[in-house]
């Protein structure tokens, strides 16, 4: 079942079982499971006909060499293999297996094109581990930054000892240089209701929203939980919860704006003692990058101003500023006319979520087609697609392809 839909819902379902933890999906950067999910789909890129490479940062790339040789830019399709928490099987991995299935098509019709095609399946997108997204991409794009190496996660495990403890070398990401590419497309499920409520297949994104994020550490101090009177404590976990709430409001007043605190670590952590740090990641997007770094600005004022109310230090780290992308008009209007020949409306989108596009948009022309996920359901083990709009895709991308 090489090439088809059907093939590709078997193989997310073949990584759908190689996770970090039992009993749910779990993949983060420089982890045996991402290596072990790279193995895999190392085996069916040179099943199809590539040769596959595994780089420092741990995406694996294949290359289906030209027709006549292999000179020239590749044209590259993918997206990432590295997961949330608790994850579905089909953010990232889709439009990786998609990619796959639409070469075996060309090997199994013995067909090279004028250019030579990469599939790359990057190793990390969601920024779980060390808090910065678009790690893998990154690297690919020879624009991977020296202090991403000293991150640590909540283990105090740094990004080069986790890299080295696999048997990558880090400092190779550092003198890694900007390829010469021809273009990306990434095939990735919408996130979103819009194309279900549409009853459509697949959409053309037109543009990625503009992201920034945030590690907060509000300092208190901690005491007694009995004997320390309610006035004049400084209590870390009360200047975030009332942090939270400022950045619900805020979003909520603001048309488009979208700002999410998704993890929050309390400590000392025990119950009889009032917590003396709290630490928080702040998530905040729009299409416009004026609107997003105006919020940014007022969700800073008004969080410090609260907290030194409360006797409570503010630290704000900004981890990672991304700019609201627009897709190449040329690739869009290309993947457009490839969902009209299949008979299909052509729906345009904007992508409130992040994606590897973004990364390599900064290198070459990029361009994305959105897939309908059932209820808008993602980043969550019930996300689902159906086989025949993952049969649509692979058609688009065909298509897309021979007409590059």
């Amino acid at each position: 079942m090489t090439g088809t839909a059907a093939g590709v819902l078997a193989r997310a379902a073949a990584l759908g079982e190689v996770s970090e933890e039992p009993g749910r999906l779990t993949r983060r950067f420089a982890t045996a499971a991402l290596r072990r999910a790279g193995e895999l789909v190392a085996a069916w890129m040179e099943a199809a006909g590539m040769e596959a490479r595994r780089d420092a940062a741990g995406n694996v790339v294949g290359r289906y060499a030209a027709a006549g040789g292999d000179a020239g830019p590749p044209l590259v399709l993918g997206s990432h293999l590295d997961t949330v928490p608790d994850a579905g099987r089909f953010d990232g991995v889709l439009g990786v297996l998609v990619a796959v299935a639409a070469v075996e098509r060309l090997a199994e019709r013995g067909e090279r094109l004028p250019f030579p095609v990469e599939v790359a399946a990057f190793a990390d997108e969601e920024g779980v581990r060390y808090g910065v997204a678009y790690l893998g991409s990154a690297a690919y794009a020879g624009l991977f930054e020296p202090e991403w190496l000293d991150l640590v996660d909540q283990d105090g495990i740094s990004a080069a000892a986790a890299l080295r403890g696999l048997g990558d070398d880090p400092s190779a990401l550092l003198r890694a240089a900007v390829p010469r590419l021809a273009g990306y497309l990434e095939v990735h499920i919408e996130q979103g209701p819009v194309l279900e409520r549409a009853d459509l297949p697949v959409a053309v994104v037109t543009a990625i929203a503009g992201q920034s994020r945030v590690a907060v550490v509000l300092r208190g101090q901690a005491g007694h939980a009995g004997t320390l009177p309610m006035t004049g404590r400084r209590d870390a976990l009360a200047a975030a919860a009332a942090a939270v709430l400022t950045v619900e409001r805020v979003a909520g007043a603001t048309e488009g704006l979208v700002a999410t605190v998704g993890t929050l670590v309390v400590g000392p952590g025990a119950p009889n003692v009032v917590p003396g740090e709290a630490r928080l990641t702040l998530d905040v997007r729009h299409a416009d990058d004026g609107v997003r770094l105006d919020a940014l600005r007022a969700l800073r004022d008004e969080i410090g101003r609260d907290a030194a109310s409360r006797g409570v230090d503010l630290d704000w780290a900004v981890l990672q500023e991304t700019d609201a992308v627009a897709m190449s008009p040329e690739l869009r209007e290309r993947l457009g006319a490839a969902v009209e020949a299949g008979g299909h409306a052509v729906r345009r989108l904007v992508s409130g979520a992040g994606h590897d596009a973004a990364v390599l948009a900064r290198v070459c022309p990029a361009a994305m087609l959105f897939v309908r996920c059932a209820g808008g359901v993602s980043h969550d083990p019930r996300e689902s697609v159906a086989e025949e709009d993952v049969a649509v895709a692979l058609d688009v991308v065909e298509r897309f392809l021979r007409t590059s």
